[in-house]
């Protein structure tokens, strides 16, 4: 009776069992030798089945078995090196970090970090609400320089406590040449490990990677 190699039926099994990823179990090795003794004793007297085949097989299942094991090291090397990422940004909770994301406006000023164009000769800072709708455009000088948004407006009142998108535009001779977001400051309030990446969380569904961030200080009165 002509046998047909185990070595790839056990390879299966080993890669494709619930909890993949997971080291092979003895039942997986154990299954592995029935099915060897099964085809030893089953095989042609005639026409027995090369020594080598079976050195083969065997290798193929040393071969799964390291492959899985190997894999349960990396996963376990990431966890430990995205813990290790964690404790590194602990220290900056309760910080003030600066990036480009929305702002927290709880009647405390803001600092905008504007970067225009180099050519510019007009420079605004356009604010919008939650829902997307502009509530204020403010001319800064063209410069880098931080600037600090109170949320005043023209009639003496303040915009209400809440998230606002800020972008700066600059202009050259009355055309829009660059209209990104605004790098601001806000206060760190937790750290997350979050697909795969770092993220501080700063409330209100506001978040942004630690790779984004451009600049750490001290907060205001700390």
């Amino acid at each position: 009776m002509q046998t047909s190699p185990i070595g790839t039926a056990v390879a299966s099994s080993a890669m494709a069992s619930p909890g993949a990823g997971r080291a092979p179990t003895s039942s997986d090795f154990e299954m592995f030798l029935k099915m060897l003794t099964a085809q030893m004793t089953n095989q042609d007297p005639l026409e027995p089945i090369d020594s080598a085949d079976y050195a083969v097989q065997l290798a193929t299942f040393s071969s799964v078995e390291q492959q899985v094991l190997t894999n349960d090291l990396l996963r376990m090397l990431s966890s430990q090196m995205s813990t290790g990422g964690m404790a590194q940004y602990a220290g900056w909770v309760g910080q003030e970090v600066r990036a480009a994301m929305p702002g927290i406006f709880d009647g405390t000023p803001i600092t905008i970090s504007p970067n225009p164009a180099a050519l510019a000769d007009r420079v605004d800072l356009v604010v919008r609400d939650a829902a997307g709708e502009v509530v204020q455009t403010v001319p800064l000088p063209v410069s880098a320089d931080p600037f600090d948004w109170t949320g005043d407006l023209p009639d003496g009142t303040v915009l209400p406590p809440g998230t606002y998108d800020f972008t700066v535009e600059s202009r050259a001779q009355g055309e829009l040449v660059l209209s990104e977001p605004a790098e601001i400051y806000q206060e760190v309030r937790e750290v997350q490990f979050l697909d795969g990446d770092i993220a501080l969380i700063f409330g209100e569904g506001v978040a942004a990677l630690a790779s984004t961030i451009s600049a750490i200080r001290q907060p205001r009165g700390g």
